[in-house]
This record gives structure tokens, sequence and C-alpha cells, in this order.
């Protein structure tokens, strides 16, 4: 596969998500939308409505018309922008609400440090593609909201989650799979994250300080240099609480963090990231990938069990820091590795029947289709920015 063919087929895969999206998850009854979707394209019209994916519908469709600058996406990010702050934005205390109702109802008001992040992501975004400046005030009131409340000024790093109040939480899990610890992987690498895309429409000092303490806490404290993988969960101290690997958080965070040191300018910084995404990306593919070449899930190290369901999110990951650690080397090997992980999405996780992607393809090689195709945790936001990342990156 030459890299115009492989161009060409990564935008029109990108440009069927956002059809998709555009088409099937329209809420025309209480606006915004729909909270679920099922393997079929039917909506469950009375779902919770979660920040998570309203923030990432924001993105994706901004980002979307920031990419091909086509005046369709932008409505949509329009739309999402305008729920997002009519409904998730909590007007007496500040920040996002983590769940409403279908109709807008708030029903949990818990500021979960990582949803506050991703609304940064997308207001962020929608300010690159509109310059409308009360988004990138909401987008810098956030930044100081989980600055003020989050952030541990001992011992550095950010708290899962507060109350509605911004007070102590006893349970502070993002799901119910997650250890109940103070602070994880997860979020913080959801933190860099949005950090990185702010910084590039608002150029803050205080921001970019913030940027590279993130990008030494996961050198010094996330990533485990032994093995090359990310530890998990953690308590104040940064005593690891955790005995799992897990491959798609690891290759994500591969090129999330070259991308934060490349944001900031820094280049000893940027060298010393991209020689740990190398090993990360090394120990990944050595350690997670599959004889398919897809990779694996999860790893339990205390019994050495590995999770071999094939979720969406975590091929696309790994096709972008594939691409990374190409782009890195000028080695032919992890692109080949890339374009072959971009065959097994092309043959098994895209729906060519129902549009969309398969959330999981079971340990059977089937898809689950109990899943859904939209939910509160199901996104078109790791699908579509892995496609156009690669194809700008092929450039």
């Amino acid at each position: 596969m030459n890299n115009a063919t492989l161009k060409e087929g990564l935008k029109t895969e990108y440009k069927n998500i956002l059809e998709y999206w555009s088409k099937n998850t329209i809420d025309t009854q209480n606006g915004g939308f729909w909270g679920e979707v099922d393997n079929y394209g039917k909506p469950d019209k009375t779902a919770d409505k979660g920040a998570v994916l309203n923030a990432r519908i924001l993105w994706t469709f901004a980002s979307a018309y920031n990419f091909l600058k086509e005046d369709k996406y932008l409505k949509i990010a329009e739309r999402a922008y305008k729920y997002l702050i009519k409904y998730f934005w909590d007007q007496d205390y500040k920040g996002i609400y983590w769940r409403i109702s279908h109709k807008g109802e708030m029903l949990d008001g818990r500021k979960q440090t990582y949803a506050q992040g991703f609304a940064i992501y997308g207001l962020s975004e929608y300010y690159k593609a509109t310059k409308n400046k009360e988004a990138l005030n909401y987008a810098i009131e956030l930044f100081n909201l989980i600055e003020q409340h989050c952030h541990d000024d001992k011992n550095g790093g950010y708290l899962e989650a507060l109350s509605r109040e911004w007070e102590k939480l006893d349970d502070m899990r993002l799901s119910l799979k997650d250890a109940n610890e103070p602070k994880s992987m997860n979020t913080h690498l959801h933190i860099i994250e949005p950090y990185t895309n702010l910084y590039r429409v608002w150029p803050n000092e205080q921001l970019a300080e913030r940027i590279k303490n993130l990008i030494h806490l996961f050198i010094n404290h996330i990533i485990n240099t032994q093995t090359g993988h990310f530890h998990l969960f953690f308590d104040m101290d940064w005593t690891v609480k955790s005995n799992m690997e897990s491959y798609g958080h690891d290759i994500e965070g591969t090129w999330l963090l070259c991308e934060a040191a490349e944001v900031l300018n820094d280049q000893a910084l940027l060298e010393e990231t991209k020689n740990i995404a190398l090993k990360m990306t090394n120990a990944t593919i050595s350690d997670g990938l599959a004889p398919d070449h897809s990779l694996f899930y999860e790893k339990d190290l205390t019994s050495d069990h590995i999770e071999k369901e094939r979720h969406w999110w975590v091929q696309t990951e790994a096709m972008v820091g594939f691409t990374n650690a190409w782009q890195i080397t000028g080695d032919s090997y992890y692109l080949d590795q890339m374009k072959s992980i971009w065959q097994y999405v092309d043959a098994h996780i895209i729906d060519k029947t129902d549009g969309e992607w398969h959330l999981r393809i079971g340990v059977d090689g089937n898809p689950i289709n109990s899943d859904p195709k939209v939910g509160f945790w199901k996104c078109p936001y790791h699908s579509t920015r892995a496609l156009m990342e690669i194809y700008n990156r092929l450039q």
C-alpha cells in the first residue's frame, strides 16, 4: 500500500465517520445529541447525556472544520458548543457537570477533572475554528478552575474528581472499572492533551509551566522506566497503586507527550520525550501486539491475564503512535506496523453495513453487537483524530 492510496483511504473513512454522526446522532427532540445509539443506528431517546461525549463531539466537528474548511461541520460544532454551555455549564459553582438527563436536567454535578479537560479540548478547538472569544474565555476559566481546585500543590499533579461545589469526594472514580485512588495516569494524560491544545491558541506562561510539569510527572512517576509501560493509579504522594498495563493508553501517551513538548518548543525536553516514546512504542509492540497485527486491550500483571478484546480506540491510537515512531526514526518498520493495524481496522472494526466503527471485537473475531455505536464513552474523537493526524503526518 503506497502512501497516496493510504491517504485517500484515511480521508474517505474520516468523512464517512463525520457523515454518520451528522445523520444519526442529532437529538431532534431535546437539542444536542442522543446519549446513546445502538449498533444498528437506533437511538435511545431517553439515555442520559455525558459531558465527555458532548465535549468530544465539539472537538471532532470543530477540528473537522479546521481540517476540511466545510461549513456543514462548523454548524454541528456550533450546535455542540451551544448545548455544552447551556446544559453542562454549572452557573452556580462553575465548571462542567458530569451527567445530565436526556432533557438537559443535571443528574450528577460532580467535577470530574477528566471532563473539565475534555471541555477545554473542545472549546479551544472551537475557538481556533471561529475566533469566538466567549469559547476561549470558557476554556481559560476551566483551566483556572482546575488549577485552583484540583492541582496538588504539595506533590504535583491533579486530583481525579471533586464534588459539584469543588469539595472532597469519597468516591473519585472515573468509571466503575477504575481504582478509587486520588490520581490516575488517564486523567493526567487527558489534562496534558487539552492544555497542549489550549496553548496553541492561548500561549500563556503559567499554562506552559503546567504542561512542562506534566511532562516531568510522566517521566518521573507515571512511566515505568523498566518496562516502558504506564503505571495506572497512584496515592497522593505518587505511590503506585496498580498492577496493570493498558496498551492503548501506552501508545496514545507516546505521541501526546511528544506533541506537548513540541508545542512548548523545548528542544531538550522534546528529545528526551522522543526517546521515551520510542521505548514505550517498542514495549507496546513487544507486549501488546496480537498475531493479527491488532493491539490487545490490557494485561493484569498479578494474574498474567491479557484482555484480548480489540477496542476501537486502542487500534486508532496505535496507528498514530506507530506513525509518530516512524517520524522520529525514519524506520519504515513502524510505518508498516501502522499500515497493518489500518488493514485490521478496515477489515474488522469499520462497520460497512450499518456505518461507524464497532466498539469491540470479541476474542472470537466477531463484533460485539450489544455495544453501542454512540454512548457515554463511544465517541467520534479517537477515530477521526487518528485518521486526520496520520493524513497530515504523511504529507
